[in-house]
């Protein structure tokens, strides 16, 4: 399993979901704009705090949960 620097989980912040460092940036919410086609830097002027790195780290982050478990599908 990588490890992943740059996302925290804290109980008591956000309900436990995987943030950006610490910050109330949840990793789902960087992901979700990715996957809507949000530019790279949109991202980094909306969320000032963040740098490009940590969008990458989202994103692999993101990928490897996914490689953790089964997602239902419908059959195509």
């Amino acid at each position: 399993m990588p490890r992943f620097e740059r996302i925290t989980v804290n109980p008591a912040q956000m309900g436990g979901v995987p943030c950006i460092r610490g910050l109330r940036i949840p990793v789902a919410t960087i992901v979700g704009l990715v996957a809507e086609r949000v530019r790279e830097e949109e991202i980094l002027a909306d969320y000032p705090d963040l740098v490009p790195e940590d969008i990458d780290e989202a994103l692999a982050y993101a990928a490897e949960a996914v490689r953790e478990r089964e997602l239902p599908l419908q059959a195509g």
